[in-house]
């Protein structure tokens, strides 16, 4: 039982990590929805694996990489937004995979349970979270510098295209292991909510991105050690812990007893 317990809090704290860095390019270029949306294409990919007796976070896996490539293909042919296209489309994914789920596994499949994890899954998503933030932290200036101009960024040599295209895959990569604590209806507020936050105190990129990570980490480890304590599903105290997380940064703002740092 204290395996378990340990095992969770470190992945959770990994996957709060990643999240929150890679939650801060999505705020920056206004893809919120975006991250909330993919959650929701995961859902099908956990039916199947849960019907056909395999991993369901691998079916995930492949559903997400899956629509993060058929996402970045029309965005490309259409030029509409991210936004656009996913929200056309994820309402969808949610009502096939509602109604794929067994009802005993769709508790689970929408709010997360950490409490089965083992060590092998363990290594697995704090390998995945590192990954993440390490391929990430290599586009990180190049999509900045794409939004401030596509045209100086394509002189550069960055090929926006493609470094979007990763982008999204790492973004799909997150959610899916981030499944396992917050559930696929939940699992967006880990790449919005501590760069929102984040963004509301910080004064320059490297301390968003930064402050990002932290919130991240910790509302994650928060939730889940709540989680733990009370017998609750993790998804949710995740979630509140994000949010007091939030409030606290507003309450001190709107007072000015801090400012941007």
């Amino acid at each position: 039982m204290i395996e378990t317990i340990i095992y969770s809090l470190l992945v959770a704290t990994a996957i709060g990590l990643a999240a929150g860095y890679l939650g801060s390019i999505m705020v920056l270029e206004k893809m919120a929805l975006v991250g909330d949306a993919l959650s929701h294409v995961a859902l099908p990919g956990l039916a199947i694996g849960i019907l056909f007796n395999f991993n369901p976070f691998f079916g995930a896996f492949i559903f997400l990489f899956a629509s993060a490539i058929i996402i970045w293909h029309i965005q490309r042919v259409t030029k509409l937004s991210f936004d656009t296209i996913v929200g056309s489309t994820f309402t969808l994914a949610l009502a096939i995979g509602v109604l794929l789920v067994p009802t005993p596994d769709l508790l689970e499949a929408l709010f997360g349970d950490i409490s089965k994890i083992e060590a092998f899954d363990a290594v697995l998503a704090i390998t995945v979270s590192i990954i993440a933030i390490v391929l990430t932290r290599f586009i990180y200036k190049k999509i900045v510098l794409s939004l401030i101009s596509e045209e100086l960024a394509v002189s550069t040599g960055v090929s926006i295209a493609w470094t979007n295209l990763l982008y999204l895959l790492l973004v799909s990569l997150v959610v899916a292991i981030g499944i396992r604590i917050t559930g696929t209806l939940l699992v967006g507020y880990l790449v919005v909510t501590p760069a929102a936050a984040a963004k509301t105190i910080s004064s320059n990129l490297y301390r968003y991105m930064t402050l990002s990570s932290i919130f991240g980490a910790v509302s994650a480890f928060s939730g889940v050690l709540l989680s733990n304590y009370f017998t609750l599903p993790p998804g949710p105290l995740v979630v509140l812990s994000g949010i007091a997380i939030f409030g606290v940064v507003l309450v001190l703002r709107w007072s000015k007893i801090i400012t941007n740092v």
